[in-house]
């Protein structure tokens, strides 16, 4: 019997850190976008380097592997070098590999990361054999071992799986964590209607909660519980019935909603070497949480940004995860901050 498996992707990341970067922010009434920039034509020498595995589902059941679930993974590989190595990876990791897919035709996925001065990144990806997952190639007989499901972005003709997984979770009584990517947030609302009616929790970024609800992404300079137009995305996010809406904003922090409460935490104090993964463990710890502490919103943001703060202090998605234990540590020891407190409304 799993606690929980993953389905989406599986890389090889390397992250590059390049100082000479430069950050170009353009502002509009309504939106503020920022570009990582490189002279053109330039040869640009390399401040750090390093390498290690990552994808969404790779990252999520790292995580939760560490967190103490018993852990599955779904995700599609080559035959390739990069594949032994995140095999091994999983392995380490003590990940069930047993429903991992090969590929002879297609390439493992593999990503580069450029990281700035200020530890943000671009991601320059290769998907590979991740957008090739199809339905038969699912072992469904192990998916309905599993209590949760964890559904991280599934790109290119892996979408094409996302209703029938919903679909096979609700009706095996499966309980589903959704972390949607861009393929899917373009899908829109109402092809995502049965997915987000199905799913006990789902997790977004502002931005992508800005492009699926259609409300303009526009934060107030300082991160508030106030937030207009924030409200109003997890408003409108739980009127498809998800049991629980969370929002992120990275070092902002990030909302959850319950149909009744709106929860804010701030990020937690961390020294910012790369925000790659941050994302995945922030999700994958907030799950866990609910799994943990029976459903208490409040302490699974607390452990989610524990967790999170502790990735970005590394190179690697999967660097630096805690246990719970680990963790519950941390927050005794900070609990003094003053600023570090949930906010309920």
């Amino acid at each position: 019997m799993y606690d929980i498996i993953t389905i989406g992707g599986a890389t090889q990341d390397i992250f590059v850190q390049a100082d000479e970067a430069k950050i170009f922010n353009i502002e509009t009434v309504s939106d503020k976008q920022s570009y990582l920039c490189f002279d053109y034509g330039a040869k640009i020498e390399m401040d750090k380097l390093a390498y290690d595995i990552g994808g969404g589902a790779a990252n999520a059941a790292a995580n939760f592997a560490n967190l103490g679930l018993n852990t599955g993974t779904i995700v599609k590989i080559g035959s390739d070098l990069t594949a032994k190595e995140i095999l091994q990876r999983f392995e380490e990791k003590n990940i069930d590999n047993s429903m991992v897919i090969r590929s002879k035709n297609h390439k493992t996925g593999f990503s580069i990361i450029l990281v700035s001065y200020e530890g943000d990144r671009t991601v320059l990806m290769h998907r590979g054999a991740n957008s090739k997952i199809k339905l038969e190639e699912i072992n469904w007989e192990k998916v309905k071992q599993s209590k949760w499901v964890y559904v991280a972005s599934l790109s290119g003709e892996s979408n094409q799986i996302l209703n029938k997984f919903a679909e096979f979770a609700e009706e095996n009584g499966i309980n589903m964590a959704f972390n949607p990517g861009t393929a899917q947030i373009k899908r829109g609302v109402e092809s995502l209607k049965k997915v987000l009616e199905k799913a006990e929790i789902l997790i977004l970024n502002r931005s992508e909660a800005a492009l699926i609800t259609d409300i303009p992404n526009n934060p107030p300079e300082y991160p508030t519980i106030e937030d207009k137009n924030l409200k109003e995305m997890l408003l409108k996010l739980k009127s498809y019935d998800s049991q629980i809406v969370v929002i992120t904003e990275g070092k902002r922090g990030a909302y959850a909603f319950d149909g009744k409460t709106i929860y804010y935490a701030p990020s937690f104090p961390s020294k910012v070497v790369s925000t790659l993964g941050a994302g995945d463990a922030f999700a994958s710890t907030f799950v866990a949480g609910i799994i943990r502490y029976e459903a208490d919103i409040e302490k699974s943001l607390i452990m989610a940004s524990l967790n999170s703060a502790s990735v970005v202090e590394s190179f690697g998605a999967q660097d630096n995860l805690k246990t719970f234990e680990e963790l519950e540590i941390i927050y005794d020891t900070n609990a003094g901050l003053k600023d570090f407190k949930v906010v309920k409304v």
